[in-house]
C-alpha cells in the first residue's frame, strides 16, 4: 500500500499493518546505555500502553520515534518511512501525521486555546487564519471543551482542562498515530478516568493509533489494546495486558500482581 507522500505501509504477519516498527534501537547518553537493541512493533488502530520502571526510558523511546531523540543505532519506521532517510521537506510531510501531547501541555501561554490550535493549521496547512480558529473551536468541541472558552488563556485553566486542549492541539492536523506522554498524570481519578475514555472513543471514532506512555494502571486497564514493558534495555514483552500480567519477572508481578494492581483489575471486572 502506498502513499502520495512517498510511504509504504508493510504487513504484519497478522495482516494488520504496522504504523510504527523499531529494530535494533540503542540509545546511549556518555557512559549510561538506556536502551540495547530494542525492538518493538505498534500495529494500525491499537492503542498501546508503554510502562516501566524508573529511568527504563520510555520518554526517550518515544521522542526517538517521533525524531526529537537521535539514536545510536538501530532503525525506526514510521508509517512505512525511516525518517532519517528523508530529506526536510518528506520528513515535515510525515511528520504533520503525528499528534504529540507532552506531559504538562505545552501550550503556549501567550495564546489562548484558539489560537494554540489553529497555530499548526495556519503553518501546516496554509488556512487564513478565520479559518484555522473556526475549525480550532470545532477540535475543541471535540475533545468535550466548549467553543465559547475558546478565547481563555492557558493559565485560566483545570489540569483537565489543558490537557484537553492539548489533545485538541494534537489533533488539530488529524493525525494518523497519536503520542501521549503520561496524559493522566496530575489529574484527579474522575478527570483520569474521563480522559482515558475520550482517548478510546477518539480512537474508535477517527481511526488513529496511539502510543501511549504511562505509569498509570487504570489507564492500561480502560483503553490499551497492549501493554509493552520496558525492562533491562529492551521491550521485555508486548502483549494484552491479561498476558502481560503472567510473565515471570519481578517488576512485572510487582507492578501489575502487588496490591494497586490487583485494585485496578478488580474495579475492572467488576464493570
Amino acid at each position: 500500500m502506498s502513499r502520495d507522500d512517498g510511504t509504504t505501509a508493510k504487513s504484519t504477519e497478522a495482516g494488520r499493518e504496522p504504523v510504527i516498527r523499531v529494530q535494533g534501537l540503542v540509545n546511549r547518553f556518555g557512559d549510561h546505555t538506556v536502551h540495547e537493541h530494542l525492538d518493538l512493533t505498534v500495529e494500525k488502530g491499537e492503542i498501546l500502553g508503554v510502562v516501566g520502571g524508573s529511568g527504563t526510558g520510555k520518554s526517550v523511546l518515544l521522542r526517538s520515534i517521533v525524531g526529537l531523540q537521535r539514536p545510536n543505532e538501530g532503525t525506526i519506521e514510521v508509517l512505512g518511512t525511516d525518517l532519517s532517510t528523508l530529506d526536510n521537506e518528506a520528513r515535515s510531510r510525515v511528520e504533520r501525521r503525528f499528534g504529540v501531547l507532552f506531559q504538562q501541555g505545552a501550550l503556549f501561554s501567550s495564546l489562548n486555546l484558539q489560537e494554540n490550535i489553529a497555530l499548526p493549521l495556519i503553518e501546516h496547512s496554509g488556512l487564513p487564519r478565520e479559518e484555522a480558529e473556526y475549525l480550532a473551536r470545532i477540535k475543541l468541541s471535540l475533545v468535550g471543551l466548549s467553543p465559547e472558552g475558546a478565547r481563555k488563556s492557558p493559565e485560566s485553566l483545570s489540569g483537565g482542562m489543558i490537557k484537553r486542549a492539548a489533545l485538541a492541539r494534537a489533533l488539530a492536523l488529524d493525525p494518523d498515530i497519536l503520542f501521549l506522554d503520561e496524559p493522566t498524570a496530575g489529574l484527579d481519578p474522575i478527570g483520569a478516568a474521563a480522559f482515558d475514555q475520550l482517548i478510546k472513543t477518539l480512537r474508535d471514532a477517527l481511526g488513529f493509533s496511539v502510543f501511549l506512555v504511562t505509569h498509570d494502571l487504570d489507564t492500561l486497564h480502560a483503553a490499551c489494546d497492549r501493554v509493552a514493558v520496558l525492562s533491562q534495555k529492551r521491550v521485555l514483552v508486548a502483549d494484552t495486558l491479561e498476558n502481560v500480567a503472567q510473565t515471570d519477572d519481578e517488576w512485572v508481578q510487582e507492578y501489575f500482581n502487588g496490591p494497586r494492581g490487583r485494585a485496578a483489575a478488580s474495579s475492572f471486572d467488576q464493570e
